[in-house]
């Protein structure tokens, strides 16, 4: 269950960067020479539920992994500056955030 949250948080980290990226294509074709609304319609809201999405998933991650605070805030902060989310993602890999607990990976001895 854990391995497919964290799993759910990768993809959420990469498909809400995508979003970022599709809808600041969008806003350039409304405000460019075309003068084109539609990209901001159909980006808009896919990447607001991308960003609730991950939003939802970094808390879920935080409380499985026991993130503190600090790293908690700067997972939720990441999700305004475009791209960030991977930027973070890859980071928290790095540091071990992402890691199985190491309870985890101790088999269960039977007790008695």
């Amino acid at each position: 269950m854990r391995e497919t949250t964290i799993r759910l948080f990768v993809a959420a980290a990469i498909a809400e960067a995508c979003s970022w990226a599709a809808l600041l294509a969008g806003m350039a074709v409304k405000y460019g020479p075309p003068r084109n609304e539609i990209g901001v319609h159909v980006f808009g809201p896919v990447h607001g539920a991308l960003f609730v999405a991950y939003g939802l998933l970094v808390l879920v991650v935080a409380r499985q992994r026991r993130w503190s605070l600090w790293h908690t805030a700067v997972a939720l902060a990441c999700a305004v500056p475009p791209f960030a989310t991977v930027l973070f993602e890859r980071w928290a890999r790095r540091r071990g955030l992402l890691a199985a607990p190491a309870d985890a990976d101790r088999p269960l001895t039977p007790v008695g």
